[in-house]
Formats: C-alpha cells, sequence, structure tokens
C-alpha cells in the first residue's frame, strides 16, 4: 500500500506469465500474445475456438476466462484482438 496525503491506495500488479498460462489452458493450440500498460491488458489471440462464433461470442469466451482478474482489480481494462487460423 502506498499513503498519499490521506488516503491509501492499493498496487496491485498484474502477473502476465499467470495471465498467458491460464489463457493458454482455456485457448490450447492458440497463438496467445499479451502486452500491458499499467492495469489494461491488450490480449492477441489466434485460435480454432472463435470459427463460427461472432466477434461478441468470442470475447465472451475470453471474459469468462479473465473474470476472475478483472473482479479482483488485477485487470481493469481488457483491448482484444481475436481472430481465427
Amino acid at each position: 500500500m502506498i499513503k498519499l496525503a490521506r488516503f491509501y491506495w492499493l498496487v496491485i500488479f498484474m502477473d502476465l506469465d499467470a495471465i498467458k498460462q491460464l489463457l493458454e489452458s482455456h485457448f490450447p493450440d492458440s497463438q496467445i500474445a499479451l502486452a500491458v500498460d499499467g492495469s489494461h491488458l491488450q490480449v492477441n489471440i489466434e485460435s480454432a475456438a472463435f470459427v463460427g462464433l461472432s466477434a461478441v461470442k468470442q470475447q465472451q469466451k475470453v471474459y469468462a476466462v479473465l473474470n476472475e482478474k478483472i473482479a479482483s482489480g488485477e485487470v481493469h481494462a481488457v483491448h482484444m484482438n481475436l481472430t481465427t487460423p
């Protein structure tokens, strides 16, 4: 925790390796690349799991995996680039 004047801020760091492993476990045989800017996560996934799904359904699949990280505040915002092979 960092004390600034009379306020305390909880500093949460994103563990990219853990997030990548989590995504790889749900999207095996996929190409996954991550980037971070503060608490904002850029997710790039190329996966056969997205074949035939609308963009919204693809995003819902990824959000379902990341939901705990988002709820904890570790991830604040997610930007996705999701493609099929």
